[in-house]
């Protein structure tokens, strides 16, 4: 089985697209590897994790 994106975003499967959004940035603001210098590989993957969930 693959990833479950609503998981990624910590959202419930009947989201709204507002909420879809409003979560996947509230999450890329968090992980943004400009925003953790001192662990930018985590950062890195999570980043592009919830990038790739978003889309």
């Amino acid at each position: 089985m693959g990833v479950d994106y609503y998981k990624v975003l910590q959202v419930d499967r009947n989201a709204k697209d507002d909420d879809l959004k409003k979560a996947y940035r509230k999450l890329a603001m968090k992980w943004h590897p400009d925003k953790n210098p001192t662990n930018k590989k985590e950062a890195e993957a999570k980043f592009k994790m919830i990038s790739e969930a978003y889309e």
